[in-house]
């Protein structure tokens, strides 16, 4: 049964059930949280334009590469990438998806009766435990929430594929999509 409008700690989710979902989840230290709580000072997040500015200011932090960016190693991106497939088909299907140095974007559809919380938990909980190993490190890894969003249509759904491919290429990473190797168009590219 899909659970709607619901909190799961400060940021409000939106789990319409099997609708494509583009999430995106951060690492713990990418976006300092005096500066996520100063800007959501400044906007009412129920207001749908003030709320898109207050994303757009995050995703322009995110690609500066601020924090240990710890997604640019390649054993934990390759980790990541390959434990993003894990449940594909089980638990969702995934669509598309980057790995940046900092974050990550996924668009997919939560299969029927799956919570959109259990897709998110199961993938943070798990690569942030692997990701520790391959570093050598203990700690938090992920920042607590992820931010989710529901596609309501199809040019919404365009509109997301392209910018999670493009995504490297805007934060000047790379020159085409599909240069970028931790990345569903570098996956596609070669199929």
């Amino acid at each position: 049964m899909p659970r709607g409008w619901y909190h799961r700690g400060r940021l409000q989710h939106f789990d319409p059930g099997e609708v494509n979902q583009f999430i995106t989840f951060n690492l713990f230290d990418s976006v300092p949280q005096k500066l996520i709580e100063r800007w959501k000072s400044l906007v009412d997040l129920g207001d749908p334009g003030t709320a898109a500015e207050y994303r757009k200011k995050i995703e322009r932090f995110l690609d500066r590469g601020y924090g240990a960016c710890f997604l640019r190693n390649e054993a934990v991106a390759r980790m990541v990438a390959e434990s993003l497939y894990y449940h594909d088909g089980s638990k969702y299907y995934l669509i598309c998806w980057v790995i940046m140095p900092n974050h990550v974007h996924l668009l997919l559809r939560p299969k029927p009766d799956v919570d959109l919380g259990v897709i998110t938990h199961s993938i943070k909980s798990y690569t942030a435990h692997e990701a520790n190993k391959i570093l050598g490190r203990n700690g938090q890894f992920w920042q607590h929430e992820s931010f989710d969003r529901y596609i309501r249509n199809q040019e919404h759904f365009v509109n997301v594929v392209r910018y999670i491919e493009r995504n490297p290429v805007k934060a000047r990473l790379c020159q085409k999509p599909s240069d970028w190797e931790f990345s569903s168009a570098r996956y596609l590219e070669g199929i």
